[in-house]
C-alpha cells in the first residue's frame, strides 16, 4: 500500500473531498515525521508503536569488492505491532 492508496481509502471511508483527505494524510505523516525527528514515541492504540532508538556504529562489507566500510552510529526507527496486529 503506497500513500496514494491511504488518500483513496480516507476518501472512500469518509466521503470527503480528496483534496481534504490528501491535506489530512500529509499532516498526519509530518506530524509524525516531526515527532520521530525530535526522537519522541508515538503511540497508535489498537495499531502499534513507533520508537527511535539509536543505533550503534559497526562495520560493514561492500558486497561487490568485500571491503569493510565503517558504519556511523546514528538513530533508527523500530516498530512493534499492536496486540491486534499480532494475532
Amino acid at each position: 500500500m503506497i500513500k496514494l492508496d491511504i488518500i483513496n481509502k480516507v476518501t472512500e471511508s469518509t466521503g470527503v473531498q480528496r483534496s481534504k483527505a490528501e491535506a489530512a494524510v500529509e499532516a498526519l505523516f509530518e506530524a509524525m515525521k516531526a515527532a520521530m525527528q525530535r526522537g519522541e514515541r508515538i503511540e497508535l492504540r489498537g495499531f502499534g508503536v513507533f520508537v527511535v532508538k539509536p543505533r550503534k556504529r559497526g562495520i560493514g562489507r561492500n558486497p561487490r569488492t568485500g571491503t569493510q566500510v565503517a558504519i556511523p552510529e546514528g538513530k533508527t526507527i523500530r516498530f512493534k505491532p499492536g496486540k491486534d496486529l499480532q494475532s
